[in-house]
């Protein structure tokens, strides 16, 4: 009867199993008495032919002796395989010195990027952008600049070459200062705005110029009466008062943009030696940091304002030449350079 011939079968295999060594061994094992043709499993399939009531009892047996048989099995199959494991070459010496992992972090002007907008937003200006290729009407004639200003020249402005003929010109953009327009269009005074991102221009790379930089344009907009020249000098020192950590002055001196009206260049106290004068700054105590002025009334009438109504000043300079001075850079060129062991220090 399968009953009795089901706990034979178990016997065996037990038996046979604490002799085995090898894998090969186990493989020969289990074809015998776990695989296809084996007589344990030719019973299992002879049960459907029995009396209902043998073959509850012979199933019941046939299917507990079939899964302690698997049981066994894969231990000692575990067994065999951990003895001839190499544990020699899994070891770990917790002792030896870990391996440096380099770490991605931010570019030194993305950093600085963020750190010049906290600090305008903690101020109350928000934060806008514009395309990096413009058009020729928001990068010149809606500020104002005549159409045979020499900037247009191909020998100062990088031109994109168009197969169609269109009514308006694209180049990539020389300033920010295109997004004046573009935001003034779509808000209404009272405002104030800054505008980081990447400008080009057509020139000759050196230690202190590049055709490809970053500037930051501010903006600051309201009825007539409200904004002047003093509200500038006050935005600009508590500006770079928090950027440098440090009192520092502004002086202003007289220049042109078409732009505004009136225009001056301005300069802050030299942060190395505190206006007392150094290399740094050729004695002088003052660093030259960009442009500035009130708006003039054409850029306004250029964004749809009425002429006359609002008056704001607006004003930009390079962020490669904050990050000279801030990282003590002697070089533009680095900060463009892709070079990781120049990046890696920052």
């Amino acid at each position: 009867m399968l009953s009795e011939r089901i706990p034979v079968i178990k016997e065996e295999g037990e038996k046979a199993l604490h002799g085995i060594k090898t894998a090969a061994e186990l493989e020969v094992w289990e074809v015998k008495y776990l695989g296809r043709k084996s007589e344990l499993n030719t019973l299992l399939k002879g049960l459907k032919d029995l009396p209902p009531e043998e073959k509850k009892i012979a199933g019941s047996l046939a299917n507990k002796t079939k899964s302690e048989l698997l049981i066994a099995f894969e231990a000692l199959k575990k067994e065999i395989s951990e003895s001839n494991t190499d544990w020699t070459k899994e070891a770990i010496d917790v002792t030896a010195p870990g391996i440096s992992v380099h770490a991605g972090h931010l570019h030194p002007i993305s950093r600085l990027m963020h750190e010049v907008e906290d600090i305008f937003v903690s101020m109350g200006f928000a934060i806008s952008d514009g395309p990096e290729v413009e058009s020729e009407h928001y990068n010149f004639d809606a500020l104002n600049f005549p159409k045979d200003h020499p900037s247009r020249d191909m020998q100062d402005t990088f031109w994109i070459k168009q197969e169609k003929k269109s009514k308006d010109r694209f180049l990539p953009r020389t300033h920010t200062s295109g997004v004046q327009v573009r935001f003034m269009e779509t808000h209404k005074p009272p405002l104030r705005v800054v505008v980081p991102g990447r400008v080009f221009r057509n020139e000759s790379t050196d230690a202190s110029h590049e055709h490809t930089f970053h500037q930051f344009e501010c903006l600051m907009v309201d009825v007539e009466g409200k904004v002047n020249v003093a509200t500038f000098k006050y935005v600009a020192e508590t500006f770079f008062g928090k950027f440098f950590g440090k009192k520092v002055n502004i002086r202003l001196r007289p220049s042109f943009f078409p732009f505004t009206e009136p225009s001056f260049e301005f300069d802050i106290s030299c942060i190395l030696c505190d206006g007392n004068g150094c290399s740094a700054c050729k004695q002088s105590g003052w660093l030259e940091i960009g442009g500035a002025g009130m708006v003039n009334q054409k850029v306004f009438e250029a964004a749809g304002y009425k002429r006359g109504a609002y008056q704001g000043f607006a004003w930009g300079f390079g962020l490669a030449r904050l990050a000279m001075m801030k990282y003590k850079i002697t070089d533009i060129r680095l900060l463009l350079s892709g070079d990781l062991r120049f990046i890696r220090q920052f």
